[in-house]
């Protein structure tokens, strides 16, 4: 990268220091005591992935903001109560029969419109 001074440590492109980035970055032990869990609930949370965070190897790491934004999202909901949550929520919207058609067409069916 040009302009990038990254052997001494000192900046990088983007102004930010080495050491802001591994502030930024949290390894497995890290995350679990900003999240103030344990490391089993941080790696089940992660595994079926509720929580943004990536495996390298048998190593673990997260991006803090990452972890702040999951934070401040609202619980997702799962299985039948997310289902039926959805259930109607494309009732009005004008454009379902065009992609119903359009779904139909693909498959080699034809598109059955009902009155109700």
């Amino acid at each position: 990268m040009a302009g990038a001074k990254t052997t001494n440590g000192k900046s990088l492109s983007n102004g930010r220091s080495k050491s802001n980035l591994s502030n930024e970055v949290l390894t497995l032990v890290e995350a679990a005591a900003y999240l103030r869990i344990g490391e089993a609930d941080v790696v089940r949370l992660a595994e079926c992935d509720d929580l943004p965070g990536r495996q390298i190897g048998m190593e673990w790491r997260f991006l803090k903001s990452g972890l702040q934004d999951w934070l401040r999202a609202p619980k997702r909901k799962a299985g039948k109560t997310a289902l039926l949550a959805l259930a109607g929520a494309w009732k009005d919207d004008p454009d379902v029969s065009g992609i119903v058609r359009a779904a139909q067409a693909m498959r080699g069916r034809t598109f059955a419109e009902t009155e109700s």
